[in-house]
């Protein structure tokens, strides 16, 4: 993901419109199922970091988070997403900077949802990270992933989503293997501008040979600054020994 400045996406909003309220895909993990509409244009920018604490080693590490989305008609985006610039140190040794490998994609919106007849609103989202990083941050080969953005909006301001998935990867033998996603977030709107969330997340789901579980609980909020521009910010908690004990990530995202 290309490092990019948040203060000037703030300042540029005089420049941005909209016709609906922007919907974002962070800052949790489940992603939304709507897309951005027919010609426009929506960056999600943001800076996150992790600590990790194994049998005595510290790592830390910092990235760039973002995710570019153009809308193709009323139900079909085209997707770039990376995680930018990142720096990595482990231990006490001297810490590793570069470029995180890129992921392209699409998003197809199949159905709105109705609160009614509690109807959810579907997506699915079909991605392929390609090896385009730098040093340690640079995966094995094009690594495909296939996911189901499933959302429900319930009395009182309530929201659920589900997001069940499928990847392709590579282990450290070189070995490829399929691993699972599956995430649950409940959220609730607190008037027209703040929202807030707390979410379950097993952002990757395979055997300790090829990587392990890495399962996380999240909570945070996002905030309308207009209908073009929110900010946001969470926090993760591992759950598990494969998991980064603690991460969190601060947002801006415009549409255009």
């Amino acid at each position: 993901m290309t490092k990019l400045c948040l203060i000037p996406l703030v300042l540029c909003v005089s420049c941005a419109w909209a016709d609906e309220a922007i919907v974002t895909d962070r800052p949790d993990f489940v992603e939304s199922s709507d897309v951005v509409g027919k010609g426009r244009f929506q960056i999600e920018t943001s800076i996150a970091g992790e600590r990790d604490k194994t049998d005595g080693i510290r790592v830390r590490g910092l990235s760039t988070p973002t995710l570019l989305r153009l809308g193709v008609s009323d139900t079909l985006e085209l997707r770039l997403e990376t995680d930018g610039r990142a720096w990595q140190k482990v231990g006490g040794g001297p810490g590793v900077r570069g470029w995180s490998d890129i992921s392209i994609g699409t998003k197809w919106h199949i159905q709105d949802g109705d609160e009614e007849s509690m109807r959810p609103a579907l997506a699915w989202l079909l991605h392929a990270d390609l090896d385009t990083g730098s040093g340690p941050f640079r995966g094995q080969g094009t690594r495909p992933s296939l996911r189901m953005s499933i959302e429900w909006d319930l009395p009182g301001g309530y929201n659920l989503g589900l997001m069940p998935g499928v990847y392709r990867d590579r282990n450290e033998a070189g070995d490829s293997f399929t691993g699972a996603i599956m995430a649950v977030t409940f959220g609730k709107q607190f008037g027209e501008k703040l929202h807030g969330f707390v979410e379950l997340a097993g952002q990757q789901l395979a055997s300790a040979r090829n990587g392990g579980k890495l399962v996380t609980f999240d909570t945070g909020a996002s905030y309308l600054l207009s209908d073009s521009v929110q900010v946001d910010g969470a926090l993760f908690l591992g759950l598990n020994k494969t998991s980064p004990d603690l991460g969190w990530t601060v947002g801006v995202s415009v549409k255009f």
